[in-house]
């Protein structure tokens, strides 16, 4: 396979990730950007708008009227952070949300990668290692 090729199949699998996970996600009320917004909540307590922005990979003010969508909705809140800084962390409403939506996320990448046996899929996830180490 070319490479032009290969980028394009590496899209492709993220496109439909991303537009499966939408349509399920649809009767909780949440899209895949909000469910990573809360995921990324859950994992990165105290984390700055701008650092969650990174983690989501929106700019600072996409996050911000994200993150502005979400307090009214009650999926997070803002709190006081250094100095002029605000935070933000899940509600209870959010969190359960999180979790109801991450089974889903999960069946959709089950049936993704469900094709691959064990051997394929360790391999596979070595080989995206080496492609994108994994930032914290």
């Amino acid at each position: 396979m070319e490479l032009a090729e290969l980028g394009l199949s590496v899209k492709r699998l993220q496109a439909r990730h991303h537009r499966t996970a939408d349509e399920r996600l649809a009767p909780l009320g949440v899209t895949l950007v909000q469910w990573d917004a809360l995921r990324h909540l859950h994992e990165n307590p105290g984390a700055s708008l701008h650092d969650l922005a990174q983690l989501t990979f929106q700019t600072d003010q996409s996050f911000g009227a994200l993150a502005a969508r979400m307090v009214d909705r009650g999926l997070i809140e803002r709190v006081p952070g250094p100095g002029r800084a605000a935070r933000h962390r899940l509600t209870g409403k959010g969190d359960e949300l999180r979790v109801q939506a991450g089974v889903i996320l999960e069946s959709v990448l089950e049936e993704s990668f469900g094709v691959l046996d064990a051997a394929e899929l360790a391999t596979f996830g070595e080989l995206m290692g080496k492609l994108v180490p994994r930032q914290r």
